[in-house]
């Protein structure tokens, strides 16, 4: 994997949420998805009962970033990936690293699916030079 594409899945890997978009009915689309990194690979975790995943089919971008959970004086970034997603079955171990699930969303019990995304081409912008410094090797 090329070094942008290592550098934003580490990222990606260092946070539990992020955001994936896609094209439904002709129009941008934005959900919300649990995610853990192995091997290279984000896998998914979404609402089964949203439909949210039959939009997901295909190529997707995924993002994260930690503009919420920066402390003052550190450096802000955000990540997106983009790659072909997939239904996947996660192994035992995958689904322990995926932590608890929720009970219920938008008032429905929650039935998870998940997917898997190979990325094939990735974006990573901060401020400050942050990243640049924690990560040369990278670069």
């Amino acid at each position: 994997m090329p070094t942008v594409e290592r550098l934003a899945v580490d990222l990606i890997g260092g946070t539990d949420y992020g955001r994936v978009a896609t094209g439904m009915r002709a129009l941008p689309f934005l959900a919300f998805a649990r995610h853990i990194v192995v091997d290279g690979r984000v896998l998914l975790r979404m609402p089964r009962g949203c439909g949210y995943h039959h939009a997901c089919a295909g190529s997707v971008v995924y993002g994260t970033d930690n503009l919420s959970s920066a402390r003052t004086g550190e450096s802000l970034w955000s990540v997106q990936i983009v790659g072909q997603c997939e239904p996947a079955e996660p192994t035992a171990a995958e689904l322990e690293l995926f932590g608890p699930a929720p009970r219920l969303v938008d008032g429905e019990p929650f039935e998870p699916v998940y997917l898997g995304i190979e990325p094939q081409l990735a974006t990573v912008h901060s401020t400050d030079g942050g990243l640049e410094r924690r990560f040369q090797h990278f670069l």
